[in-house]
């Protein structure tokens, strides 16, 4: 076994899940936003995406950004840490769900009325948080995603 597979097996599962649903915390309140607001509004599908995944990051980042400026940290190093932290969670959790979102029939055009778009969305974000899970639990192995973190908890 070498030095990688053995820091991959001492990272826990738990550690893992629990930096993926702070990472879904994030990426929830700004996918939910993102959607809701295009959805209201009439936009496009790729309008609507686009606006999920980019609050999806700025949620994402805030919510980072917080713990660690309350930790004493300057602004510009806070938000260093939250791109470190966060960018390769959140780009693979918004892929997934926006992909699981696209891929249900109907959903993006149900309306915010519909079970079947709110139906759509909870089933994006639970799939998106299992299959983030593993990639969390690889990059805090290397010392990387949310390991970067555990000096400002």
């Amino acid at each position: 076994m070498d030095r990688d597979d053995h820091s991959a097996n001492r990272t826990s599962w738990r550690m893992a899940a629990q930096a993926t649903l702070h990472c879904l915390t994030g990426c929830a309140i700004g996918e939910v936003l993102g959607m809701v607001i295009g959805t209201a509004l009439g936009m496009s599908t790729v309008a609507t995406v686009v606006l999920a995944i980019a609050l999806a990051f700025v949620f994402g980042y805030a919510l980072t950004m917080r713990g660690v400026l309350r930790a004493g940290v300057g602004l510009k190093a806070a938000f260093k840490v939250a791109l470190a932290a966060d960018t390769v969670s959140i780009a693979v959790m918004e892929l997934l769900d926006n992909g699981i979102m696209l891929a249900v029939p109907g959903a993006m055009d149900a309306g915010l009325a519909s079970p079947l778009f709110w139906g759509a969305l909870a089933g994006a974000l639970a799939g998106a948080f299992v299959l983030t899970v593993p990639v969390n639990r690889w990059l805090i192995s290397r010392g990387k995603g949310h390991a970067v973190m555990h000096q400002y908890h």
